[in-house]
């Protein structure tokens, strides 16, 4: 068995003295694993860094085994990630994700398009946070999770939606809402837009929390509870709102 591909490293781990293995989201193949034999030496640590995007060959005798994968660097995000703590934190966040929710081998070009986007919206610092923010929101939707806000799940309107029911997961307008704000989940309007948009650290953390939410319940029943490094994103996103809210310019 033998194929080519694109993907980027979301996770790398030592085998042995000198090999690694190393988790790749891939455009045609989806969640994948391979032993990079030297992946373990010096050389090649500069060179499999979490966020490098590279090129595949995959190679094993049978489709069901690890396999082994030929790598070369295309792009490096090394320098871009560990210059910014909150991007770091982001793409932390949506490794464990990808790591612990996506099925193994199982392709998703659109899903893989849209990541791919948001990692070069990190790069040039545009509209990043609105991107992570939809991103997650189809993450949910391909694991068939996914949150409805095409309307009202009380009136069936499709404007002011302001809210969504964390017992349907469906969106509230803002009339049906009234009265009953404390039980249900803020709605970030950015998240009905179709495109991207500058959003303030309060919008980002609401979004995180909503769809935080339905993480937990959802892909994590068992424990409840998000990856501890989507927590911990959750949680530097929440002081940075909590610093603007006490000092506001």
């Amino acid at each position: 068995m033998e194929w080519q591909d694109q993907g980027v490293l979301i996770g790398v781990r030592r085998h042995g003295e000198s090999a690694a293995i190393i988790e790749v989201f891939c455009e045609q193949h989806g969640r994948h694993f391979g032993l990079v034999q030297g992946g373990g030496s010096r050389k090649s640590a500069a060179m499999l860094q979490a966020g490098t995007q590279l090129n595949l060959s995959w190679r094993a005798r049978l489709e069901g085994q690890l396999g082994s994968f030929s790598v070369e660097p295309i792009l490096s995000r090394g320098a871009t990630l560990l210059a910014d703590r909150h991007k770091l934190y982001a793409f932390n966040a949506l490794s464990s994700l990808l790591t612990k929710l996506l099925p193994e081998r199982e392709p998703n070009p659109q899903l893989f398009s849209h990541y791919m986007d948001l990692l070069s919206a990190m790069e040039q610092n545009a509209c990043w946070q609105a991107r992570y923010g939809r991103f997650e929101l189809e993450l949910l939707t391909v694991l068939g999770y996914g949150i409805d806000l095409s309307g009202c799940v009380v009136s069936g309107e499709t404007v002011d939606l302001t809210h969504v029911s964390p017992k349907s997961g469906r969106a509230v307008g803002r009339v049906a809402a009234r009265g009953w704000e404390a039980k249900l989940l803020p709605l970030p309007q950015f998240l009905l837009l179709n495109h991207s948009t500058e959003i303030s650290a309060v919008e980002f953390f609401e979004a995180l929390r909503l769809t935080g939410y339905f993480f937990a319940i959802r892909g994590f029943p068992s424990a409840a509870s998000l990856p501890e490094a989507r927590q911990r994103f959750q949680e530097l996103v929440a002081r940075r709102a909590n610093e603007l809210d006490d000092h506001p310019e």
